[in-house]
């Protein structure tokens, strides 16, 4: 068959008819081409009418495309040596051309299936969370890099394994040179191997002004967005070699901490006295600490016998005792409050500031806006109570109240403040 293609070629040798016989197979390489396309895109829509998801996203209209563009050039790279009195010289600068053509589209091929797995994995269910990109950038880069190899080596009319010998004598170099995608490709091994990151975790990195979800694990970069909507782009090496605060765990647990304090003004601390001590037994979450704890001090100070004349050895209650124990029955008894995990309220050192009292227990729900609404509630509704014990929140003095102190304001200004203070 190729003498006869040979003689149908070669009836004439005029340079006119070795002009056509080129425009000729370039004419058919450009039919088989657009043929060839259609063929795929039809097969294609039949595969993405009837197969799997998996088989629908191999067959986008992308990969069709660089799959087309292969054949008219292995046309081209078979046809020019059938043609009749051509240069040797031209018919190799031809099919070196248009073997690094081809190379070149298959590599582009392959890429753009690499691209379609991983956004096929990426909508997975399953899958989402762990981020196959940076592995599958890993494989661009190296396709790329002996596809190149490649490429260079058919134009220059030499063996590749020649090329690669030279860049192994220039690995110190190229190691320097891919340092980093060395460092960042490890480094998404181990984050991935060990579950330590994942698409959708919120983490904080103060050092580089990171905090928010993760919205890409690829090859060299991470991507955090931000609350504030920035985008943060983080080296992938950088994870492994620097801390960084991983959410995800108080996500899972479906609760979230509330760690905060009130500081009560010490000089308001005191004994409850009777009156006082009846008008909180008619608070509903006190009733049975008060009566339980009123039998406990009576029991304890009726065995003192002579020594309970002194008050000093006889038990009372307190009204920041008291306080912790209504604190502490209110989140036990409040629906926003998850009561299978830590929830107490605890007494700090005393400060400068007066006597930190630490609530300590976690909300029901992760979701940012529901647990400070919850908070809020809890902490409005505890410094509103606190006067019902006879407590004060310690607050630092404002110029206002050293204006006052020190007498300085008109009557005025007195009668202004007293007026305003009135409902």
């Amino acid at each position: 068959m190729l003498d006869q293609l040979r003689t149908l070629f070669s009836t004439e040798n005029t340079l006119p008819v070795i002009i056509l016989n080129v425009g000729v197979l370039f004419i058919v390489a450009l039919l088989a081409y657009y043929v060839f396309r259609q063929i795929l895109g039809y097969a294609a829509k039949r595969l993405t009418r009837s197969t799997t998801a998996f088989i629908s996203t191999l067959a986008d209209p992308e990969v069709i495309k660089k799959i087309a563009k292969i054949l008219p050039w292995i046309i081209i790279q078979v046809g020019i040596t059938l043609i009749p009195n051509l240069a040797e010289s031209f018919v190799q600068i031809v099919r070196n051309i248009a073997t690094a053509m081809t190379l070149l589209y298959g590599m582009l091929t392959i890429s753009v299936y690499l691209e379609a797995i991983t956004t096929y994995f990426t909508h997975k269910e399953d899958m989402r969370l762990r981020s196959i990109k940076s592995y599958v950038q890993l494989a661009q880069l190296a396709i790329f890099i002996l596809g190149a190899i490649c490429i260079i080596a058919v134009l220059i009319n030499r063996s590749p394994v020649i090329l690669l010998s030279g860049l192994g004598a220039m690995s110190a170099i190229t190691m320097l040179v891919f340092k980093d995608t060395i460092l960042s490709f490890v480094a998404g091994v181990q984050l991935s191997s060990n579950d330590t990151l994942r698409v959708g975790d919120w983490i904080e990195m103060p050092q580089v002004g990171a905090d928010g979800d993760v919205i890409d694990i690829a090859l060299q970069v991470v991507k955090v967005q931000n609350w504030d909507k920035t985008v943060t782009s983080i080296p992938t090496w950088r994870f492994m070699q620097e801390s960084f605060k991983n959410w995800r765990g108080m996500q899972e647990s479906g609760g979230r901490r509330i760690k905060r304090s009130l500081y009560i003004d010490i000089s308001s601390v005191g004994f409850v006295a009777p009156t006082q001590f009846d008008h909180l037994c008619h608070l509903r979450v006190l009733k049975g600490y008060l009566a339980d704890k009123q039998v406990e001090i009576d029991t304890y100070n009726s065995n003192l016998g002579e020594d309970a004349q002194m008050q000093a050895n006889r038990r009372r209650l307190t009204n920041l005792g008291t306080f912790r124990a209504y604190a502490l029955a209110y989140l036990k008894s409040h629906p926003r409050i998850n009561q299978t995990m830590t929830c107490m309220v605890r007494q700090l050192a005393p400060q400068a500031e007066g006597i930190p009292m630490e609530i300590y227990c976690f909300t029901n729900t992760t979701a940012w806006a529901e647990y400070e609404g919850i908070q809020g509630d809890i902490f409005d509704h505890l410094f509103s109570v606190l006067s019902e014990f006879g407590l004060r929140a310690y607050q630092q003095p404002s110029g206002h109240d050293l204006s006052l102190l020190a007498g300085t304001m008109s009557p005025a200004a007195h009668e202004t403040t007293a007026t305003a203070g009135q409902p």
